[in-house]
């Protein structure tokens, strides 16, 4: 990897986005290593759920690498977005492993689009969100007019992309795009935490409420039976009888993602 350093904690994968010089924008090679990484966590049994960061006290991702666009047009800007999309935003929302973005900076431009492609996300006291591409005489391209709105509200949504003005991450956490903020350096450690306590839970059970909650937000599909039949469908795995067995002999249930 030329551009991420990883590590593996309690079948916890650590992405860490190293580029501390250029505050970890994202490039193309950062995509497509990112890209292969996520094909990873998804297909390696070994692994249970993951981590996004940046490297540095800085910046989380602080947007893309504008020197990429000078050679755009109409179709190449296009491509541009759908590449993105389908390779790692797309990739991570739709992972059945949980994915939580770590926010130790700024997560500007692609970078809070990468932190809202995420789960959920935690963020540093430090942290600054914001969608400037308006600034750049743009708009996101990473899915940031949609999953924003989702998070935050059309109105609020609408006001950070017309303004391209920051937030902090108090304010991130009033508008609900932040689940927690911590010290910087509390924020490994809380992530961390959180996904030892989802570790323990049922794989399958995980990867189904994932898929349902995903439903509710795609207009294409109808949520509710998007969550019958994954509920459903798990009645039949060896996990959903081990958790009846467990609750009723009153001790820990033992999942094996089966």
């Amino acid at each position: 990897m030329q551009t991420l350093s990883l590590a593996f904690h309690n079948r916890i994968l650590i992405i860490t986005i190293n580029r501390p010089d250029k505050l970890n924008a994202l490039n193309a090679t950062v995509i497509e290593e990112l890209s292969a990484t996520m094909d990873d966590v998804c297909n390696n049994p070994e692994i249970r759920s993951a981590i996004i960061t940046g490297s540095g006290d800085k910046a989380f991702v602080a947007g893309a690498d504008i020197s990429e666009f000078n050679t755009l047009d109409a179709t190449g800007g296009r491509a541009l977005a759908e590449k993105g999309q389908l390779l790692v935003f797309n990739k991570i929302e739709q992972s059945p492993k949980p994915v939580i973005a770590a926010v130790n900076g700024f997560a500007l431009g692609g970078g809070c689009e990468l932190a809202m492609a995420c789960h959920f996300r935690l963020a540093g006291s430090n942290a600054k969100f914001g969608q400037p591409e308006v600034n750049l005489g743009l708009i996101p391209g990473y899915g940031g007019t949609q999953r924003l709105a989702h998070l935050v509200g059309k109105g609020r949504a609408l006001e950070l992309i017309l303004t391209g003005n920051m937030i902090d991450a108090a304010t991130a956490l009033q508008y609900g795009l932040v689940n927690h903020v911590v010290s910087p350096e509390e924020l490994l450690t809380k992530a961390l935490s959180i996904l030892e306590l989802i570790n323990a839970k049922a794989p399958l059970a995980v990867a189904g409420a994932i898929k349902a909650v995903n439903a509710a937000f795609d207009t294409q599909l109808n949520g509710y039976d998007t969550e019958i039949a994954a509920f459903g469908a798990l009645f039949d795995t060896e996990d959903a009888k081990e958790g009846a067995a467990a609750f009723l002999e009153k001790r820990r249930a033992v999942f094996k993602g089966r």
